[in-house]
């Protein structure tokens, strides 16, 4: 009954649309922020510099 209503309607077609968006789009950001994680950070600077004025 419900895989009918899931494949069979309008409502049904475009809620399986939202579901299978969904998942690609959590596959993507999962790729993402995996290889974001395992990319090398350059060193950032010495924060406890002061820095100069302007004008100085």
């Amino acid at each position: 009954m419900a895989w009918q209503e899931l494949f069979g309607t309008d409502v049904g077609l475009l809620s399986l649309a939202v579901i299978v968006f969904m998942l690609g789009m959590g596959v993507f950001f999962v790729r993402l922020f995996v290889r974001k994680m395992n990319s090398e950070v350059p060193a950032a600077p010495d924060a406890r510099r002061t820095p100069t004025p302007p004008g100085a």
